[in-house]
């Protein structure tokens, strides 16, 4: 038997909610709903998710998805071992057995022909085949499928089907308001709200920049993360370079003007 304390959340994570996205979840899960959340990289998601698991006392088992992973990855393998072979559930399985909301972050990096395999557990069937096994799984009534992506980065190559999408309902993300944002910055890092609401003036002009050079604007994750050098006594300046500029482009043109935009806020 699967403990499924290991997979439950014991503090409550801080998310700052910006609007229904709690209720309409609440809503969803009552009724079991599969959930895709979309938004830009590092604007909450998966703090969301993890919150919500916290809010509603249930397991929660999160698979990064990416381009090498398999169906098997997924749903579960045989493996050698001293006395021969033995079945090992993969996380998708274990969360369908035990009830657990299964939060499968950055769908699209994940091959098309794997993510197929959600399928039987997004309609009324609630099931998931294992083929090498010979079992269906049956899913816990407590089971939640939950994916997430960034259609800033969809393209044809990486995008899910309509047949994936119309599978679930959907919740749509951003960037908070530079005055949440300066909050959540100040209560994720205990810097002063002054410098808070200056990291965010930076966050704003790079995401000016989107579609002008850059493919995605500064997160509010990394925003956290140049609070948290500026807190270990690293220079204004150079935080956001490391944190904020260095990160997301190479960019020599991008570079210099994000790097005139920190003297200019800092100055």
């Amino acid at each position: 038997m699967t403990d499924i304390d290991q997979y439950l959340i014991s503090e409550e994570p801080f998310y700052q909610e910006q609007g229904e996205e709690v209720v309409l979840y609440e809503a969803a899960y009552a009724e079991r709903l599969p959930v895709m959340l979309k938004g830009p990289t590092g604007c909450g998601k998966s703090r969301f998710v993890e919150h919500m698991a916290w809010k509603l006392k249930r397991p929660l088992i999160t698979v990064a998805c990416n381009e090498d992973m398999t169906a098997s990855d997924l749903v579960g393998r045989y493996l050698l071992d001293a006395n021969g072979t033995r079945w090992m559930d993969g996380p998708l399985t274990t969360a369908a057995r035990i009830g657990a909301i299964c939060y499968l972050d950055e769908i699209v990096e994940a091959r098309q022909d794997t993510t197929v395999v959600i399928h039987p557990l997004t309609d009324h069937r609630r099931q998931l085949p294992l083929d090498k096994k010979g079992e269906v799984v049956n899913a816990h009534p407590d089971f939640q499928l939950v994916i997430s992506y960034n259609p800033g980065y969809q393209s044809l190559m990486k995008d899910l089907k309509q047949s994936t999408k119309q599978r679930f309902s959907a919740m749509h993300f951003d960037y908070a308001p530079a005055d949440v944002e300066v909050g959540i910055i100040v209560k994720e890092t205990g810097i002063d709200a002054e410098a808070a609401g200056r990291l965010v003036q930076v966050g704003e002009t790079a995401r000016n920049l989107k579609g002008h050079g850059l493919d995605e604007g500064i997160s509010t994750r990394l925003l956290v993360y140049a609070a948290r050098l500026i807190n270990r006594g690293i220079t204004a300046r150079s935080a956001c370079r490391m944190a904020l500029v260095d990160p997301i482009t190479d960019d020599m043109d991008i570079r210099s003007t994000l790097h005139h935009a920190i003297d200019a806020v800092f100055a």
